[in-house]
This record gives structure tokens, C-alpha cells and sequence, in this order.
């Protein structure tokens, strides 16, 4: 069905690689050349900036473990993860963040063990 040189666009509808300057068929459109674009200051969200995460790691040294932090923990230790998981959960609201606190704790235990050694 579908021709050599051919690919599908969104809809599953082939469309051609190449423009043909008419205004029907798969190869519909004027040819045009692509510019480069910088990339867009969105791409960066969610990266972590070296100055957040100095702050972050000082906080963190003051304050120290929230208390469902320190309960994970503990749940860790003695081999829970579901039940950690289950207490992140519950405070955090989503599986995904779950996840990753409890993964945190985990890391967070390893670099306390690798300390005192």
C-alpha cells in the first residue's frame, strides 16, 4: 500500500518526504527548508540547579528527617519496603513520588552505613 520514501504522520496517514508545490496527494505542500531553533527554556524544567541543591543539601544537614522519613527508614531496616512504600505514599499522594522517597531513604541509609565505616 504504502510506496518506498514513504512514512506516516500522526494520523497513520502516509504522507511523502518530499514536497511537490501542488496542493493534493501525499506529497501535498511547498517545500520548505527546517531552521534550527534554540532549544526552548521549558526543555530545562525539573533539572536541578547547583545552587538548589547546595541549599537543599544544607537544609537537610540542619534539620535532618522528617518524621514519616525516619519511619520509612526504620521500615527499611527491618525489610518493609511495601509498608514504606505505603507510608511515603500516603503522605506524598502518588505512586511515582512514593517511589522515589523511598528510594531516597534507601540511598540515604547506604551513604549513613558507608559513614560510620
Amino acid at each position: 500500500m504504502s510506496g518506498v520514501g514513504r512514512v506516516t504522520g500522526f494520523t497513520g496517514h502516509p504522507v511523502g518526504e518530499t514536497k511537490t508545490n501542488l496542493c493534493v496527494g501525499m506529497d501535498k505542500g511547498k517545500p520548505l527548508t527546517k531552521r534550527e531553533l534554540k532549544p526552548k527554556q521549558v526543555s530545562k524544567k525539573g533539572r536541578i540547579q547547583k545552587r538548589v541543591k547546595f541549599v537543599r543539601d544544607i537544609v537537610r544537614e540542619v534539620v535532618g528527617f522528617a518524621p514519616y522519613e525516619k519511619r520509612c527508614m526504620e521500615l527499611l531496616k527491618v525489610g518493609k519496603e511495601k509498608r514504606a512504600l505505603k507510608v511515603c505514599k500516603a503522605k506524598l499522594g502518588s505512586h511515582k513520588r512514593a517511589k522515589s522517597k523511598r528510594e531516597d531513604m534507601a540511598e540515604a541509609m547506604r551513604q549513613a552505613r558507608m559513614a560510620n565505616k
